[in-house]
Order: structure tokens, then sequence, then C-alpha cells
């Protein structure tokens, strides 16, 4: 099964680079991510191939292409792809990743687990080495994380990722040999990944919970208050929606989900439903209205929730360009 999986991935890079930049780049922007992030890797590795191999593809796939006698991918074919598809900002991360070929497949394994089993995998490794490993995972996995280690650790931890301002290959080595995996290649060749920092802090501190949030935050001003000040005007949080105009905010609207947005406004100040009223119809404003009365207490911890998703949306559609977002990214209590 694993040989057919892997087979398969490579038959669609050779895909892909046989349809060429312009119309791959078409077929990328319809992946998620991580698919991005594996094809993108698999074209990185992708020996030159035979023509016989590429015309038994094409007659598989029912396709007909003039192409040369053999496909031999370059790291500019896949950056130029990507740069299409993701555009400029949002590709340069992932093709600096997918370009180190091995040298993270150590960390492509925790994003599969759960954050209770991802921290407990890797608690007792120095703060460093978790503060690279976080900054390698989504988001709202390392905010996950974060939550299962200490008070203490999260603040090592926190304080380390806002003051990266790079990985470096032999970091990534030793990453992988703190997740016992097997490592190959040489990394002589291989550029300083811009990774961490203060927006990678601020991200990840978006899904820690406002209680967490505030002690990370308590503990990196007593460290650097102009540190700290950088990391809060990176966050972004719910009533930062109030500074999305009112086209983008029904963009916004229009994906979002009636029921989650009635627990959304559960905790929301009253210029922030004041500003969704006025972009949804007259009806559908007096239907809000009237399941936010109906609705009784719900817990802190569910509106927080309901809000993430919705701000997730947001960050989506601001990455498509479709959307313009205007900054500051729990505890069970009820509202």
């Amino acid at each position: 099964m694993a040989k057919d999986a892997n087979e398969g991935l490579e038959n669609c890079a050779m895909l892909l680079l046989t349809l060429g930049p312009d119309d791959a780049s078409e077929v990328l922007k319809h992946m998620s991510p991580r698919e991005v992030q594996k094809l993108g890797a698999a074209m990185a590795k992708l020996p030159p191939q035979p023509r016989e191999r590429v015309e038994k593809l094409v007659e598989k796939m029912q396709l007909y292409a003039a192409h040369g006698s053999h496909i031999e991918p370059d790291e500019e074919t896949i950056r130029v792809m990507l740069t299409k598809a993701l555009g400029d900002e949002r590709a340069a991360n992932l093709i600096s990743r997918v370009l180190q070929g091995s040298d993270t497949a150590g960390i492509e394994s925790l994003k599969w687990m759960d954050a209770a089993t991802a921290a407990d995998l890797i608690k007792n490794e120095h703060p460093q080495i978790i503060a690279t490993i976080l900054v390698h995972l989504e988001y709202d996995h390392s905010g996950e994380i974060l939550k299962h280690f200490t008070e203490r650790q999260r603040n090592d931890v926190l304080l380390r990722i806002a003051t990266l301002d790079g990985v470096q290959p032999t970091a990534l080595k030793e990453l992988n040999e703190a997740l016992t995996r097997v490592l190959s290649g040489s990394t002589n060749t291989l550029k300083k990944t811009s990774m961490g920092g203060t927006r990678h802090a601020a991200e990840i501190l978006n899904f820690v919970g406002n209680a967490a949030e505030t002690a990370i935050l308590d503990n990196v001003r007593e460290y650097d208050p102009d540190l700290a000040q950088r990391i809060l005007d990176e966050m972004f949080v719910f009533d930062n929606l109030m500074d999305i105009d009112d086209r983008g905010i029904q963009v916004v609207l229009r994906e979002v989900q009636s029921d989650q947005l009635v627990l959304a406004l559960k905790g929301a100040s009253p210029e922030m439903r004041e500003k969704i009223f006025k972009n949804m119809s007259t009806r559908a404003a007096e239907m809000m209205r009237e399941d936010l009365e109906s609705k009784g207490p719900v817990r802190l911890s569910e509106v927080e929730g309901a809000q993430k998703e919705i701000l997730k949306v947001a960050r989506r559609l601001s990455e498509e360009g479709q959307i313009v977002l205007g900054g500051k990214g729990g505890d069970d209590s009820f509202v």
C-alpha cells in the first residue's frame, strides 16, 4: 500500500511537471497546503524521467502532450510553479521547506498527531529544539501543543520562537535526530529557512487561549517590553474584524455558518455585532438578533472556538486576496 501511495504521488508530481508552470499552478490552487507541500517535495526529489514513462503516464491519464525526451525537474521550475499558484509571500516559506528534502521528515510526522501526543513526544527536548519544531507546524496546532506544557515551559518556548530569526540546516538535522528519524542528503547547498520571529509567535499565541496568552506575554514583557509589544501588534483577534471594510465582511459572512456566527457574536462587543448586522439583509439581521437573544449562556471556550474558526476563514480569504485584514491574536467562564 505504501509503495502504491508513493508511486501515485510521484506520478502526480511527474504529471504536474509535464503540464508546465502555467497549467500546473492552476491545479495547485485548488489543493490544500499539505497537499501542495507533499507534491512540491515530490517534485523536488523526482529524478530525471525517461520519455517512455512519461508517455505511459500520459496514455494512462488519456492525455496527449508534446514534451521533450524526458522530465528533468529543477528548483526554478518548482519555484515558479508554486509562486504562480500561491503568490510570493505564501510560496516563499513553502519553497524553502520542500527544497530541503528529507531534513523535515521527522517534523512532518508530528503534523498528523493530535496535540497531546505531539506534546508528550517533544516535551523533554531542549526548549530551543521545541521552538524550532513548533515553527514548522500550523499555528493552531502549535498553540494546542503549547497548552500541554507547563507554564514555565510555555513561556520559555514562546520567547525563543519570538526571537528566532531563522533555522539553519544543521538545526533541522538536530531536530530529526531528536525525533529519531533517519536523515539523508547533504545540507551544504541549503539556505537558511526564514521562520520564527514575532509574527510567528503572535500567530501561535492566537490559539493558546486568553489565560495562557496573558501569562506568556507577561513573561516576555519582563524579558523585553519592546518585544512583547511587537508580538501584540502582530496578533489578530475577533475584534480586529472591525478593521475590515463592509465588502470584506460580506465576503467573510458568505462562508460562515449561521450557528457558528451566533456563537461567535455571543462574546463580541456591541460595535462588532452592529458591524455584522449592517452587512446582512434586514431579515437575516433580525433573525440573528432573535437567535442571540434566545440562546442561553454558553461557555467562553465555545465562543472562542467559533471566533477562531471565523478568523481562519478571514485569514484564508486575506491570503487569497479576496479581503484586506485590518493585529491581536479561553478559561471556561460564561458569557
